[in-house]
C-alpha cells in the first residue's frame, strides 16, 4: 500500500496571533482530513504579512501533498491571503469571472440591491488559473491553487467550503484511532511500558493524554493509538488496556468523560 498523502494547515490572522480570535477550524480539519486519510503533519499560525504567508505558502506547498489555508480572504484591507498566494505561485491577481459574475447577480438581487463595492469585489479577486471551491454558505467561494486550498476562517463558512472540496481532494487509508483510560492511573506509572507498546508497533501514533478532576480521584490518563491499520490499532489497544491493569488501573474503552472543571493534558 502507497503511503497516505499529507497535509500541513496554515492558520492566517493577526487576531488569531493576539489571542483575540480562538482558532475552531484546526480540531474539524484535523478530524475530517484524517478520516479521508489526508493527516495533517503540521500546523502554523503565521500573521497578515506577505512576505510571511508567500515564503510560508512555498515552503508548506512543497513538502506536503496538500496544504489548507484559513483566514484573510475577506474584504477588508489585512484580508491579504489570496494576492499573497499569486505571489507565491508567480501570477496575476485578478477578478475571477465566475465568482465576479455570482457575487454581482447575488447583490443585485438583494431586496433593496447591494452595492457590489470595491471591498466586495476583493472576495471575487484570486490567482490566476485557481479553481473555485463552492461556498453554499455565502456566495463568496474560496479556490485551489494546485495542492494550496484556500478558504474562510469563520468555522461555518470554512466548513462549508470544504465539504464541497472534500470529495476533489486525493486522499488514502483512513486513519483510525482507538482511546482506553483509566481513572486513578498517571504517566509516570506507564511510561515504560507504553513505549514498549510504540515500539512494538512502529506504524503507529501511540500518545498518552493526561486529565485532572477535582475531587479524591484526581483524574487519570487516556492511552490512544491512531493508524491507517486497524488490526494494530486493535492489538495496540488490548495491549494499553493489559497495561493499565498492571498497574492496578481499571480500563475502559473509549474516551474518559469530561466537564467544565476537568484539564486535560
Amino acid at each position: 500500500m502507497s503511503a497516505n498523502p499529507t497535509a500541513a494547515l496554515l492558520i492566517i490572522g493577526n487576531e488569531v496571533l493576539s489571542g483575540r480570535t480562538r482558532d475552531a477550524n484546526l480540531q474539524f480539519l484535523a478530524t475530517e482530513l484524517g478520516a479521508l486519510g489526508i493527516p495533517v503533519r503540521e500546523v502554523r499560525v503565521i500573521p497578515d504579512i506577505e512576505a510571511t504567508i508567500v515564503g510560508t505558502v512555498n515552503e508548506l506547498r512543497a513538502k506536503f501533498t496538500h496544504v489548507f489555508t484559513t483566514g484573510g480572504i475577506g474584504p477588508t484591507h489585512d484580508d491579504i491571503t489570496s494576492e499573497c498566494i499569486a505571489k507565491a505561485f508567480g501570477v496575476p491577481w485578478e477578478v475571477h469571472p465566475v465568482a465576479h459574475a455570482r457575487m454581482a447577480a447575488y447583490y443585485a438581487s438583494q431586496n433593496p440591491p447591494t452595492e457590489f463595492n470595491a471591498a466586495r469585489l476583493r472576495m471575487a479577486t484570486m490567482p490566476r488559473g485557481c479553481v473555485l471551491i463552492e461556498n453554499e454558505a455565502t456566495v463568496a467561494p474560496g479556490f485551489s491553487m494546485e495542492n494550496v486550498h484556500v478558504m474562510a476562517g469563520v468555522p461555518r463558512i470554512m466548513q462549508a467550503m470544504f465539504r464541497a472540496l472534500a470529495p476533489k481532494l486525493e486522499r488514502g487509508q483512513p486513519v483510525v484511532s482507538a482511546t482506553v483510560h483509566a481513572d486513578g492511573v498517571f504517566e509516570g506509572q506507564i511510561a515504560d511500558p507504553l513505549a514498549a507498546v510504540q515500539a512494538r508497533f512502529p506504524a503507529l501514533d501511540v500518545g498518552s493524554y493526561p486529565y485532572f478532576r477535582p475531587g479524591p480521584v484526581r483524574g487519570g490518563v487516556a492511552l490512544v493509538a491512531k493508524g491507517t491499520d486497524a488490526a494494530d490499532v486493535a492489538a495496540a489497544a488490548d495491549q494499553i488496556e493489559a497495561l493499565l491493569l498492571a498497574v492496578g488501573g481499571k480500563p475502559v474503552r473509549g474516551e474518559p468523560k469530561l466537564d467544565d472543571n476537568t484539564t486535560k493534558g
